[in-house]
């Protein structure tokens, strides 16, 4: 991909108002990331906001690791409940609200165990065994990947 075009990209994603692009072209992927402001919300398509967070490109295949592509979590003792789609990880259905789950928490199938929201629509992630919560792997507030490892039940 040439340089053009990447910034051509760039300046896609400044004024857009988006906050990820991604695009694969032949056996090459770009993804350009921004990151936002503290409140969470995209800037109005005028702002004036850090353009590409993470710029990299990598073989369609996967191979060789760049930027963007996540690494494999440790392996935990316990079943791990993971991201089942991309956005932003909450532990509460608002803010100032007790979290759903606890570190130490008995949990059964079917209950709430955190939302992630994904473009303004919450999805509120259940447990998908009994048990207790071990560990909660990602803070408040986070964006999440798809698979990413969020909580270790036990």
């Amino acid at each position: 991909m040439d340089l053009r075009k990447l910034k051509t990209l760039i300046e896609l994603v400044e004024t857009s108002g988006i906050a990820e692009l991604e695009i694969s072209e032949g056996e090459e992927r770009v993804r350009i990331t921004r990151s936002l402001p503290a409140g969470g919300q995209a800037a109005p398509a005028g702002g004036l906001q850090p353009a590409a967070a993470m710029v990299g490109t990598v073989p369609a295949n996967g191979a060789g690791a760049g930027p963007g592509v996540p690494t494999p979590a440790p392996e935990a003792e316990g079943h791990v409940v993971k991201s089942p789609m991309v956005g932003t990880f909450y532990r509460s259905a608002s803010p100032g609200a007790k979290p759903f789950v606890e570190i130490g928490d008995p949990v059964q199938v079917g209950d709430p165990l955190c939302i992630i929201e994904a473009m303004k629509l919450m999805n509120e992630i259940e447990a998908d065994m009994d048990g207790v919560i071990k560990a909660a792997l990602v803070e408040n507030g986070q964006p999440v990947e798809y698979g990413e490892p969020l909580f270790i039940i036990a």
